[in-house]
């Protein structure tokens, strides 16, 4: 991934752009070089550990951020 693209914890925004992360930048790196059933897997993992941190987010929000582009 281009380095700068990457999660910035606890915010979990773009440590590059300020963006909430995955910013697209990111996805479209993520989405290039992994499968699709890598992809989700992937990013399931990083929701679970932002689970914690973004505690205040709402679980439908957190769901769009972290998976539902993947299906795309």
């Amino acid at each position: 991934m281009q380095v700068e693209h990457l999660a910035h914890r606890p915010s979990w925004d773009c440590a590059s752009c300020g963006m909430p992360w995955p910013c697209d930048p990111a996805r479209e790196y993520l989405a290039a070089e992994l499968g699709r059933v890598q992809l989700a897997v992937y990013m399931w993992a990083n929701l679970e550990e932002a689970a914690g941190d973004l505690a205040n987010l709402p679980a439908g929000e957190a769901f769009d951020r972290f998976l539902a582009w993947t299906r795309r």
